[in-house]
């Protein structure tokens, strides 16, 4: 069934061009991710779709059957209503059933529960109410008749995406979901129950999403937006990575192709007299052309960027016995650590449990209860807080950074000015003389992200920074951040960024208890699921089930599938292969005696080979452990 259809559509802000002439379609089933820079429009987009907002021109056309369901990054709610209210908007006797129901549970009087647990009956609403409980709980929200004016900005997002998933699971069968950061605010397992429950629900799916795990989970299709260009890849956001280059190169090679069409144009141009011919009239009008080709920018910067920072002394930061809790809750209890420089660390666990306490005591903004913290003297902190950015007066991008500092050292020798430096963040020379008031919420996230590593510290703590980042900024951060030399600890709930920087966890499980994990999260995780899996539930069999029970077995491990044995047998041989081959690869880049093309292509397959190691030998393990 065909969902939607877009010709020409164009959208300005004052002077300001977001997009211009877009078009597309979608299709029932179709699950699309929506990529662009901080700017480029794609909340705008996605609203006009919602008929939210308007665009200057341009078609929009939605088949009458289906419902458009939109989740928004700043949610609008009837603020002096309770939780309640706002999630059960509809007035429809089920969801009116429910939402009674729902509100008598919470009181103590028999006769009105009685009586909604009847009307439920009667509607036959049970199925619904258990997919409505589901996913209140797994989005840690308890407390319906909380007013929604007085939750926090990761509770609004969380409310925010109940009443969106349970809209569309009352709607009709035809339904478009429309999602904008969906992942933000949400820890790690609610992320993952999000995925699987996505992938669940028969719904079209267009969202906007910086975190890669989760858009490779749960799109096959990624959308790129440039100014008045959509750029379609079928498959994952590596295949997209990969088909991107290739573009980009291509790109590239046809504006060298016109520039020296344009040098050669240009010099006949200024030879030709005022009286032209047809024929003088006609290459005339193809010079402009070609010169608009010309002149055309492939932005697509990736950052190294070897940094000139003060050198961190024997000594880091050293925790010694540190305790903290807010009456009754726990977040430190003898915690004791103690840094090491260049030590890359990540800090996990859910919501709630005191990670940004963490982070806050360790650099000296908030007080532990007991115990110390020993900061070394040569130590510079530089924190990226979620407070964002915080300025006294309205002031130009280049003017806030030059408060900073006129130049960045780099440890080469030489500097990069403040343009320079914002150039390589994305924040191109036109744009840098604008007002920070006119950027986009992402925009002023990268500003204030740039801001800090533009201070130069050589202990850099980032609190949640992917945060409203765009799948852009994120790549230029990561390459930045993998070579910087300094101390790094990460707070974040972006599995890929997590995987990609950090080498160990501190993961803070709740009651002032800290798991020291040596690995990256993907590796923490698998860990945590195979214990989950060799865990004994703690449950008493009723009496029907205590007979048979205690002559069952304790444990009944699975056995390999014959495709799972296949799969294993192949995975030794695969792996054995790539081993001989990497053995290779680096001889001849140790040789000295490679061609400067041929080292190129052979330090990108080191990388791809390095890669493919990787998951095949966790595949490996996963398999063999199984067949133990």
């Amino acid at each position: 069934m065909h969902y939607v259809s877009v010709e020409g559509l164009s959208k300005s802000y004052g002077v300001k061009p977001l997009f211009g002439g877009i078009s597309f379609h979608i299709e029932e089933g179709d699950k699309i991710a929506l990529v662009a820079r901080n700017g480029s429009g794609k909340s705008t987009l996605l609203k006009i779709l919602a008929s939210t907002e308007t665009a200057d021109s341009g078609t929009v056309w939605i088949h009458k059957d289906v419902t458009v369901a939109l989740f928004e990054q700043e949610p609008v709610f009837m603020e002096d209503r309770s939780i309640l209210d706002n999630i059960f908007h509809h007035s429809h006797p089920v969801i009116n059933a429910i939402r009674e129901y729902e509100k008598v549970s919470e009181e103590e009087d028999i006769d009105k529960l009685t009586a909604a647990i009847v009307k439920m009956d009667e509607l036959g609403a049970w199925d619904f109410d258990a997919k409505v409980k589901q996913i209140l709980g797994k989005l840690n929200i308890h407390h319906l008749q909380q007013i929604t004016g007085t939750l926090s900005g990761g509770q609004r997002k969380r409310v925010a995406l109940a009443k969106t998933l349970i809209d569309i699971g009352f709607e009709h069968k035809h339904v478009l979901l429309i999602m904008d950061e969906p992942t933000n605010h949400l820890d790690v397992e609610m992320v993952e129950w999000l995925e699987h429950y996505l992938n669940q629900e028969k719904v079209t799916l267009l969202l906007v999403t910086h975190d890669r795990y989760f858009l490779d989970a749960v799109c096959n299709e990624i959308w790129e937006m440039d100014g008045s260009n959509l750029y379609t890849y079928k498959g994952d956001y590596e295949n997209y990575l990969e088909k991107k280059a290739a573009r980009l190169e291509n790109e590239t090679s046809s504006i060298e192709k016109a520039r020296n069409t344009y040098r050669k144009e240009l010099e006949w141009m200024r030879k030709q007299p005022k009286a032209r011919t047809t024929k003088s009239k006609s290459r005339q009008d193809n010079f402009y052309a070609v010169e608009a080709k010309a002149k055309q920018r492939i932005e697509d910067q990736q950052v190294e960027l070897q940094v000139k920072m003060n050198r961190l002394g024997g000594k880091v930061v050293e925790l010694k016995k540190v305790y903290k809790s807010f009456d009754d809750k726990v977040i430190l209890k003898g915690f004791d650590y103690t840094f090491k420089r260049g030590e890359r660390l990540g800090v996990v666990g859910k919501n709630g449990v005191g990670k940004s306490t963490f982070i806050n005591i360790l650099q000296g903004i908030e007080q532990p209860d007991s115990g110390k913290v020993n900061v070394g003297e040569t130590v510079i902190f530089g924190n990226y807080s979620q407070q964002g950015l915080v300025i006294k007066e309205d002031q130009r991008v280049i003017e806030y950074v030059k408060n900073i500092a006129e130049v960045f050292p780099l440890a080469a020798g030489g500097s990069l000015s403040a343009s320079q430096f914002l150039n390589l963040f994305l924040f191109p020379p036109e744009q840098q003389y604008t007002y920070i008031s006119k950027l986009s919420g992402g925009e002023k996230r990268r500003l204030h992200l740039l801001s800090i590593l533009f201070r130069n510290p050589n202990f850099l703590v980032l609190d949640e920074p992917t945060n409203d980042l765009d799948l852009p900024t994120l790549g230029v951060l990561e390459n930045f951040l993998s070579e910087y030399q300094g101390c790094l600890l990460i707070v974040s709930h972006d599995r890929y960024f997590m995987d990609r920087l950090v080498d160990h966890l501190l993961v803070l499980e709740g009651n002032g208890v800290v798991r020291d994990f040596p690995g990256n999260y993907t590796q923490y995780r698998m860990a945590q699921r195979e214990e989950e899996d060799t865990a004994t539930p703690d449950v008493k069999p009723t009496a029907q089930q205590t007979a048979p029970a205690a002559s069952a077995p304790a444990t009944e491990k699975r056995r390999l599938s014959y495709k799972e044995k296949r799969e294993l047998e192949g995975l030794d041989k695969e792996i054995t292969q790539l081993t001989e081959e990497k053995k290779q690869v680096t001889e001849k880049l140790n040789s000295g005696a490679t061609a400067f093309d041929e080292l190129q292509r052979l330090s990108i397959r080191i990388g791809e080979i390095e890669q493919q190691l990787d998951e095949k030998e966790l595949r490996w393990l996963e398999l063999s452990e199984a067949e133990s």
